[in-house]
Parts: structure tokens; C-alpha cells; sequence
């Protein structure tokens, strides 16, 4: 039997156990899925085949008994990596929130692979960015934590990138959300691979505190359970040892060299059924053991911000512990406990008594960014005076792919030419379509979070103006007008030479001479021939305002414009007021007669008539049959009749 399709099957199986509220039929036709689409392929960073990574990480993730939209999705998150499927397929199988949740982990899943090169702060705006779902956050945890408990599966040459990721950037987070089971699985397996030589330094010195004080742990929580029974407390007692990467943190922070030094080196975590238990532990406890001043926290009176209730104090002389030996504890109820070890995600655990309760709480995703952004656990700024402004957004910026994988980062409302000149000016303005997701899109197309963008071109460059009013780089709209300004200069020149005439005649002055000799100053400092061609070029362009240019260039001397003198009003026939009704135009739209036909002139006089609106904004008035109208778009046609 395939081992591949044993694990995976196995996977299912816990899946169903964990997770027992699911639609069988909606689970299986996602299994058929992937084995068709999947196939034998292997994995990019680990010697397995994608079924299998898939399916165990779905039943990592089933440990936070997450809703059928999230297992299927985890189940699909190798999808986009085949060629033929699309995140329109997705979403036709499997409903839109699945296609998202995929195309989000499609586009974390190059944070392992790609070239990026990003400081981890911009990793982490982009992990919680395109992570407005919080179970896309907990896949993108689960399966780093998958990663790293099978590092050896994993390609050597991936393996030190992993495992600094997992320390700089998934285990933060995972913290931040209060996720501490995968925060320590991370730490755990990736510590070892990033710094050997201290943690073979830590391991070593844990071996002779072993040796020294025994295991005393097990004993010492049976011992505190049952004292607390015969004090009518009915408490789980759970002791630990603290992780050798945490250990390394606070030496480092410290500037220890003996890890014995370390304050809460153990730990004892006491979970009882209510509150109001909780405070009378608490004095049980100090009344068996010497509590240290200054040591004891109440959170469960004052939570963290990521929601973490408990109660903590240091005592020393607890039964069964070494002498001398400080003991953390940390007092909360069950339903405390269960947050502490799967923060937000906590929510997503269903309530048996209602079967149908598999929603996440909207007030949770919410604040998501409030707590990954405002905190300083996450390294992103500093409390009162961080990195971050106070109005920081995460809607700034989205992140898309390009056909190979890489990693762009673009404005909100990001375009597809906005990518083009991104990747490159001349890719841009040999623009021709673009294919977004596989689908051919307009350039007025807005991308999101994770699409796939592929860029076609023509084989020279042919921008248009028009361009610059879909575009939303500051960036790009400056490569397009250097082209412009570059090389349609002949044709500006003329447009802009002709603005400012018009504009000069207004106000009662002179036509520009052939030395330009009108603009000769520019806010009174004199400028060359070259200067004040640029200028016109700039005005022919529609880069500034006409009237702005007079006003620099006559220094506040610039004549008010005439008043125009009313003709005396004539009355007009209704024949000559309008000689024609463009019935559905806006009032006031420009037409004329097309030459082609002059229906204007034609004797006898054509009864019916048809408007054509052309490209540069008027419409064109032509015989009904006449020739040049018969392969016109009927969008673009009118209605016109006699008036």
C-alpha cells in the first residue's frame, strides 16, 4: 500500500475524530480533488508528495477544530501550483470563501521559496495583511509547525531559512495571537538548526540541573493535586520546564551565563473549574510556600491584549520541590486554559450543545490587527512611539505573484499596468492585456491579495495617455510621462504652444513669438530655450494647468481675463437652434456631420439618420446606411433624428 495515501488516510481519520460537526460528502469530494489534481507530485521543500503534506497538516490544524471551509482549504493549499487549476475552478467546487482562504496561503507559501529579500518586520505587515481571515493565519501556522517537526523531510537547502522564519516571524505572531501550543512547537524544532552551538550549550547545562535535582516535577504536581482535593478544590496540576529557546532569550536579554539564574526556569500551571477558585489557590499556595514580593500578576482582573487571563506569583518551598528551588505558578479556570494554549483560535472550537455553532467570532477578526500592530511582542514599533503611525493601516498595501512566484508589493487598488512598470519600465510600456489568475482582465482591473498576474506585450512600445488615469504608482505614472515627454515631444510642443495662445488671448496679450520670448522668466529667474519648451511640453501633456504656468511667468502682474460682450440675441427658427435630437446623449455633448456621407447636405434630405460616439468624445452624425457605420460596435451608436 502507498504510504503517501495510508498517511493521508490516517489524517482524514483523526480529522473526523477532532472535528466530528462536517459535511462528509463536501470533506470527500475534496479528497477526490486533490488525488486527481495532486497526483504523485512532490513537494518544492520537503521529499513527499503534496497529498500527504496536505492531509497531515489538515489534521495538525484539526487540533483547533476549525470549520469545513478551512480543512478543505488547507486540503487545497498546493492547488494553484498545478498547471489548469484556477481560483475560478476553486471557487465553483467549493464556494468563494475557500477560493480565498487558498489564494491567501498560495501567496505565503513563497515566503519559504522565493527570492524576497524583506526585513522581517515588512514580512510580518505582509503575513497579517493578506491574512484578514484568521484561519488563514492559523493554516500559515500550522503548516510552518508541520515544517519544522519534520525538518529532516525538508530540502537542506531550505532548511536554516525555515527555521530563522519560524523564530523571527511565525512564532512572534503565533505568540501575539496567544497561540502558544504552536509557538513552542516552532520555537522547539527551529532553535537547534539556527543556533547549534547554544543549544547543545543549554541542553548540556539542563543534563546537570537534572542530575542535581532529579525529576521532581511529576511528584511535585500529584503532591499540590492532592492537597488541593482535600481542600474541596478539584484541580488539574500541570509542572515544565521552560523551553530551551526561551531560556535562551532571557539569558541573552540578561547577560546570564548560568541558566539556574533564571527565575522561572519551572513552572507549575494550576487549572481549576471557576474563578472564584482561582483567588482561594492562590492563598492555599502561599499559605504552604513563601511567595516573592513584587512577583504576583492579576490577569485575570487586568487581561493581556491578547485576551490572556491568569493568575501568576513565584514561591519558594512548594512540597516537593528542591530547596531553594522559585516556582512560577500560574492559577487560571479551564476555559482560561484552553485560550492560553490556542488564543483566538479558541474560538473556532465548536460548542457541542449547538452542532451548528461553526462561525468565528466577527468581533475576533476585528481585532486582529489590533493586537498583531499595537503590541510590541510582535517587534513592529514600539508602544508610545514605534515604527508604526498611530493610524496604520494594513489596507495600504496588497501582495501579488508573478507567473515564476516572486513577491510584488503594490497600493491598494493596484492595477495591472501599476505591476507591469513595477517589474519593469520597458515591460510596462510594451503593455498589450493581461492575464490575472488565468483570466484575461481590463487594465482598470483592481488585484487583490494573491493573484497571479502574467503581463503580455507587444513587441515595441505603444503607451497611451490614457493610461495615467488607471494607474495608482507614483512610480509608474513618472515612467509614463518621462516616455511621453521623451518621445512625443513634436506633438505636445504643438498642443501645449496652442493651450497658451488661446489662454494669452483671454486676457489681451500677444501670441508666443518663435523665441518664446513670453516665457522668458519663470518666478523671475531666466530660463533657457530648452526651459521653456519644457514648459509647453508639460501643458500639452496635461501635467499643469495653464493659467498656473501665466501665473509663475508674469509674477503676480498677470492681466484679469476680458470680458466677453454679449452679441444681441437673435431669434432663431427651431431648425436653425438645432438641426438635429440626439436622443439618450448628455445635454450639451458635442456632434458634427462625417464627411463621408454629409448627410447635412445630401438633397434630398435622408430621413433617418444614426449618431456614432467616437473615441476622442463627439458624435459623428452619418446616413443610416451609410457604409462606414455597418461594422460599428451598437454600443457605440445613438439615436438622431430632425429636429
Amino acid at each position: 500500500m502507498d504510504t503517501s495515501l495510508s498517511s493521508a488516510g490516517s489524517s482524514m481519520e483523526a480529522i473526523r475524530r477532532q472535528v466530528p460537526v462536517l459535511d462528509e460528502e463536501r470533506l470527500k469530494k475534496a479528497q477526490k480533488f486533490i488525488k486527481q489534481t495532486y497526483g504523485d507530485r512532490q513537494c518544492q521543500l520537503m521529499t513527499m508528495t503534496l497529498t500527504r503534506q496536505a492531509s497531515e497538516v489538515a489534521g495538525l490544524l484539526s487540533e483547533f477544530c476549525p470549520d469545513e471551509d478551512a480543512l478543505i482549504a488547507c486540503l487545497l493549499q498546493h492547488a494553484l501550483k498545478v498547471p489548469d487549476c484556477s481560483l475560478q475552478q476553486i471557487k465553483d467546487l467549493f464556494g468563494r470563501n475557500v477560493r480565498d482562504i487558498v489564494s491567501r496561503i498560495h501567496l505565503l507559501s513563497h515566503l519559504h521559496t522565493s527570492d524576497w529579500r524583506k526585513s522581517v518586520d515588512d514580512m510580518k505587515i505582509m503575513l497579517v495583511s493578506v491574512s484578514d481571515d484568521i484561519r488563514v493565519l492559523l493554516i500559515a501556522l500550522a503548516v510552518q509547525s508541520y515544517l519544522m517537526e519534520h525538518l529532516s523531510d525538508v530540502r537542506p537547502e531550505f532548511r536554516t531559512r525555515l527555521a530563522r522564519q519560524s523564530l523571527q516571524l511565525f512564532a512572534p505572531v503565533a505568540a501575539r495571537l496567544g497561540i502558544y501550543a504552536l509557538k513552542y512547537r516552532l520555537e522547539r524544532h527551529a532553535f537547534p538548526e539556527c543556533y547549534l552551538t547554544d543549544s547543545v550549550h543549554i541542553d548540556g547545562q539542563l543534563k546537570l540541573l537534572h542530575e542535581e535535582y532529579g525529576s521532581f516535577l511529576p511528584g511535585m504536581s500529584g503532591q499540590l493535586q492532592a492537597f488541593l482535593k482535600k481542600e474541596g478544590i478539584g484541580a488539574e496540576v500541570i509542572a515544565r520546564e521552560k523551553q530551551p529557546y526561551s531560556i535562551f532569550q532571557k539569558m541573552s536579554v540578561k547577560s546570564l551565563s548560568d541558566l539556574q539564574k533564571i527565575t522561572d526556569l519551572f513552572a507549575v500551571r494550576v487549572v481549576v473549574p471557576t474563578i472564584p477558585d482561582c483567588y482561594q489557590t492562590l492563598g492555599l499556595l502561599h499559605r504552604i510556600a513563601t511567595p516573592f514580593s513584587h512577583r504576583f500578576k492579576d490577569y485575570i482582573s487586568f487581561p493581556k491584549p491578547n485576551g490572556y487571563q491568569s493568575l501568576h506569583t513565584c514561591l519558594i518551598g512548594l512540597p516537593g520541590s528542591p530547596k531553594n528551588a522559585m516556582m512560577e505558578v500560574q492559577i487560571r479556570t479551564f476555559e482560561m486554559h484552553r485560550k492560553a494554549e490556542y488564543g483566538v483560535a479558541a474560538h473556532w472550537l465548536y460548542k457541542e450543545q449547538k452542532r451548528d455553532s461553526r462561525v468565528m467570532r466577527g468581533a475576533e477578526n476585528m481585532q486582529l490587527t489590533d493586537i498583531l500592530f499595537k503590541q510590541q511582542s510582535v517587534g513592529i514599533g514600539k508602544p508610545g512611539g514605534g515604527n508604526q503611525p498611530a493610524d496604520f493601516k494594513l489596507a495600504d498595501h496588497i501582495y501579488v505573484l508573478t507567473p515564476r512566484g516572486d513577491i510584488i508589493e503594490l497600493p491598494e487598488g493596484g492595477t495591472p499596468l501599476d505591476f507591469a512598470f513595477v517589474l519593469h519600465t520597458d515591460l510596462g510600456l510594451r503593455f498589450k492585456a493581461a492575464r490575472v489568475n488565468g483570466g484575461i482582465v481590463p487594465i482598470s482591473h483592481k488585484l487583490e491579495n494573491g493573484d497571479v498576474v502574467e503581463v503580455l506585450t507587444h513587441k515595441n512600445p505603444r503607451p497611451a495617455l490614457q493610461w495615467l488615469e488607471e494607474m495608482v504608482t507614483p512610480s509608474a505614472r513618472s515612467k509614463l510621462k518621462t516616455y511621453f515627454f521623451a518621445h512625443n515631444r513634436p506633438q505636445f510642443l504643438l498642443q501645449g504652444r496652442e493651450a497658451i495662445n488661446a489662454e494669452l488671448k483671454t486676457r489681451g496679450l500677444p501670441k508666443l513669438d518663435n523665441d518664446l520670448s513670453a516665457l522668458a522668466s519663470f518666478d523671475g529667474k531666466e530660463q533657457s530655450m530648452k526651459e521653456r519648451e519644457d514648459l509647453i511640453v508639460k501643458v500639452g501633456m496635461g501635467s499643469v494647468r495653464t493659467s498656473a504656468v501665466l501665473r509663475h511667468v508674469f509674477s503676480g502682474s498677470l492681466p484679469e481675463k476680458r470680458q466677453r460682450n454679449s452679441p444681441a440675441k437673435k431669434t432663431l427658427t427651431k431648425k436653425e437652434k438645432e438641426p438635429v435630437v440626439l436622443e439618450g446623449a448628455p445635454t450639451g455633448m458635442p456632434y458634427r456631420f462625417a464627411k463621408c456621407c454629409n448627410a447635412q447636405a445630401a438633397d434630398p434630405r435622408p430621413e433617418k439618420l444614426v449618431g456614432v460616439v467616437s473615441r476622442s468624445g463627439h458624435i459623428s452624425i452619418h446616413k443610416d446606411k451609410c457604409r462606414m457605420v455597418r461594422g460599428i460596435n451598437p454600443q457605440r451608436r445613438i439615436k438622431v433624428r430632425w429636429a
